[in-house]
């Protein structure tokens, strides 16, 4: 349809010219050697098989670049979208404000191009600027950013599970920088968040609330868009087996402290993000050798083992510290043990 739209509107253009022309022709020769009507109709034909043969080939650049037009804009949300044309629209009003002294106070071959390009630029700049603050303007007109739902997650973004809500990390995650983009949460976890915080147990109520104050405060991250997916998966019944099929699908990657799901995820060929385990890789070493002071908190399960905590949670396990629960002691570093709850470090007492 559109080209053959755009190949009607070019024929008909350039026939127009080669009419046009074709009645000039006769006066660049001999009136009695070229006959005016044959000139015409000879032109105009010319012009029409030109406009045609032209016609389709802007109409197919035409369409190629109305295909294209999505691509260019994917990588943009609604917010900033729409951010952006106001702060162009801004941007043209100004310029045009700021051009008319130029117009009229200097020569118009300096006037025009200066104001031209006055307005170009801050109309360019007002876009770049309103995208770059989407958030905060829309939040200042007392407008909520919010993708629309029913759609599948996208390649590049993040799908969230119960437990990574839960948990909270993913929320000091975005406030870094470290996570950012689409960030994508299931209907169907959703439900399963309001069913624990509506639970008869006061843990698992405070839990489930926990997890759905950080999905609300992720709201308010500016690098983040927090989105709901209403999107089915049929023929999976688990809420596990829903995520690692919604992720393949869309391409992507998944947020989740669950051990048991994040191998399966990955067996599969899903990117996980593990806030868990990305902050045990991130807890400092502590070699055999090292000397440690920590307060002896419990006894151990071993007879005379006494279990203390460093500042970053790491549970240190003392031999011969059973007696001295509640004494702060010196200790030396003799292994560590990664397990699938945490590195643990063994020490011993100080001589």
């Amino acid at each position: 349809m559109i080209i053959e739209l755009v190949r009607l509107l070019v024929t008909l253009s350039i026939t127009a010219v080669g009419f046009l022309v074709g009645r000039e022709v006769p006066g660049w020769f001999d009136p009695n050697s070229v006959d005016p009507d044959l000139t015409v109709v000879l032109c105009s034909l010319l012009g029409a098989l030109i406009g045609y043969v032209a016609g389709g080939l802007l109409g197919r650049g035409v369409r190629r670049g109305l295909d294209r037009a999505p691509d260019l804009v994917s990588g943009a949300s609604g917010p900033q979208l729409f951010a952006g044309a106001f702060g162009m629209v801004a941007g043209l009003l100004v310029g045009v404000v700021a051009g008319v002294p130029l117009v009229l106070l200097t020569p118009p071959i300096v006037g025009w191009p200066t104001a031209a390009l006055v307005v170009l630029v801050l109309a360019a700049a007002g876009a770049r600027v309103f995208a770059a603050r989407a958030h905060d303007l829309l939040a200042a007109a007392g407008l909520r950013s919010r993708r629309p739902t029913g759609q599948l997650p996208t390649a590049g973004g993040y799908v969230i599970d119960t437990s990574a809500a839960i948990d909270g990390r993913v929320l000091e995650l975005a406030r870094s920088g470290l996570v950012g983009g689409r960030l994508w949460v299931p209907e169907f976890i959703l439900d399963e968040l309001q069913g624990i915080a509506d639970s008869g147990s006061k843990d698992r109520r405070r839990r489930g609330r926990r997890g759905l104050e950080v999905l609300e405060a992720l709201r308010d991250v500016p690098a983040v868009e927090l989105s709901t997916v209403e999107a089915e998966v049929p023929g999976f019944e688990e809420a596990d087996a829903k995520l690692i099929a919604l992720c393949r699908n869309s391409g992507a990657s998944l947020i989740s402290t669950d051990s048991n799901l994040v191998r399966a995820a990955g067996l599969r060929g899903v990117p996980v993000l593990n806030p868990q385990a990305l902050g045990e890789s991130l807890r400092p070493v502590h070699a055999a050798g090292d000397r440690l002071t920590l307060k002896v908190e419990r006894a151990g399960t071993e007879p005379g083992q006494g279990v203390g905590y460093l500042d970053d949670g790491t549970m240190v396990v003392v031999e011969g510290a059973g007696a001295l629960v509640g004494s702060t002691v010196e200790v030396e570093v003799t292994g560590n043990l990664r397990t699938a709850m945490g590195r643990i470090v063994f020490a011993r007492l100080e001589p």
